[in-house]
């Protein structure tokens, strides 16, 4: 079976506290929104990950838990640090050393890291804003093939609604 990655950069964080340091900014109300709306909307799509990759920063977490709970994922959310910040070698790096009994494997972190990660498999240059998330089909039957030289197929992006 193939491989499929979604890459979800978290939702719409909080700047109302100066002092807090960047890991610890919670989401603010928009971030509450919209994250669960992204955990209906893979429900709704028929698509479950298989296991849940997130930075440690709360805006992260908060926003994978969000996905998590409202998309039907059972197992328990991993906390990866290198993806705080995140560049895109360190996705390759930790999913290129997933067992292969994962098929759909979800990253949540930050841009440009993630942006960069999507260019990178995909040859495409795609902004993603806050709760964005991309799914990419992978030529790939085991994740130690995934290198920055395989190129995937950008399958679908979804961008919450803004309602002004």
């Amino acid at each position: 079976m193939l491989k499929s990655l979604l890459i979800l950069r978290h939702a719409k964080s909080s700047w109302d506290e100066p002092g807090l340091a960047d890991i610890d900014r919670p989401l603010n109300k928009r971030g509450k929104r919209d994250a669960p709306h992204i955990g209906f909307l893979l429900r709704e799509e028929g698509i479950v990950p298989d296991l849940i990759l997130c930075s440690p920063a709360l805006r992260a977490r908060k926003t994978a838990e969000a996905v998590a709970e409202n998309c039907g994922f059972e197992g328990e959310i991993e906390i990866q640090d290198s993806f705080y910040p995140g560049h895109p070698a360190d996705y390759l790096e930790v999913v290129g050393h997933l067992p292969d009994q994962y098929l759909c494997v979800m990253v949540v972190g930050h841009n440009p890291g993630l942006e960069e990660l999507l260019t990178t498999l995909t040859d495409e240059s795609v902004a993603l804003p806050t709760a964005a998330l991309a799914q990419i089909s992978l030529p790939i039957h085991t994740w130690r093939d995934l290198t920055d030289e395989v190129t995937g197929k950008l399958v679908n992006l979804w961008l919450v609604k803004r309602s002004i």
